[in-house]
């Protein structure tokens, strides 16, 4: 099939934006705009020296391709932003977007779907607990950051304070999770269809914003060496909480493989990221699509309303 680049129109990559991971979101735009304008598409990047809303309106865009994390680009509200001026977008809509982004949210929702998570308690604002409400170790949190900002593994009981203190620098809202030991897996979804498993092995002591984003930290294995059964049980656990959250076109899910031998969904990102390191392309290219298609994949599906 022949590509016609003009049915796009002017085709609005947003980056950047005001979140904490306005870096991350900087690189995975740009990627997203070199592909798109290799295939002859025609782009304008809004958000790295402007306003996200302000740039949209005084650019005129056809199609919006959000590339934004964080609060803004992945909590619905430029979702709700763009279906205001019936601009069709990429990914999910407001409501999927706001339960994925909120940690809180999601785990009742990944509850109420069968799916097996960490024990968890909320902690909100007025909130003054002495202790964890769970024996160590614990993974203290924001309720809702991304990029393991403000995350910390607690291992002493004289640590577990000042990991509340730095989640609470990110949000009013801290979610203590009982720590799971395991392997870490990812399950990208595109299309309502699970793609390879990946396991990722960090050098540092968990998948945190380090290792992550900085190149040779972590160990990627592509598909996973894993059962049979559990690699298609981590499939569909991925598949089912995109579908629970309401997702559309794509997310990731993080999974832990316990050492008890059980699959524990951990969160469900509903804009992963497309730097380099980036998971998502990672699976896509094991399933032999290459990272222009993965972006012209996703700009086909864009639309309008949820």
């Amino acid at each position: 099939m022949k590509l016609e680049p003009k049915k796009y129109g002017t085709v609005g990559v947003l980056l950047g934006g005001p979140s904490a991971e306005r870096d991350i979101s900087l690189k995975s735009g740009r990627a997203i705009s070199l592909a798109l304008r290799e295939l002859g598409i025609e782009v304008i990047e809004i958000g790295e020296h402007e306003g996200v809303r302000e740039g949209v309106i005084a650019h005129k865009i056809d199609m919006a391709f959000i590339a934004l994390h964080g609060r803004f680009g992945e909590d619905g509200q430029v979702q709700e932003f763009l279906e205001e001026l019936n601009i069709p977008y990429t990914g999910s809509g407001v409501r999927a977007s706001r339960q994925a982004m909120d940690k809180d949210l999601s785990c009742q929702v990944f509850k109420s779907a069968g799916l097996t998570i960490p024990a968890c308690r909320i902690i909100k604002r007025g909130d003054k607990p002495s202790a964890s409400p769970f024996s160590l170790p614990v993974v203290v949190k924001p309720a809702r950051e991304g990029s393991s900002l403000g995350l910390s593994l607690v291992r002493e009981s004289g640590q577990f304070l000042q990991a509340l203190a730095l989640a609470r620098r990110h949000d009013d809202k801290i979610i203590v999770e009982k720590y799971i030991p395991g392997r870490e897996l990812t399950i990208s979804i595109l299309e309502e269809k699970a793609l390879p498993v990946i396991e990722i092995i960090p050098d540092n002591p968990f998948f945190d914003y380090e290792a992550k984003y900085v190149k040779g930290l972590s160990e990627f294995i592509v598909p996973a060496d894993l059962p049979g059964e559990v690699y298609r049980e981590a499939q569909r656990i991925g598949l089912a909480a995109h579908q629970a959250l309401g997702c559309y076109a794509y997310s990731r899910a993080d999974i832990i493989l316990g050492q008890d031998g059980d699959l524990y969904l951990l969160e469900v990102n509903s804009i992963p990221g497309f730097t380099a390191t980036s998971l998502l392309p990672q699976a896509a290219r094991a399933a032999g699509i290459d990272f222009p298609d993965l972006c012209l994949k996703l700009l086909e599906l864009a639309r309008i309303r949820e």
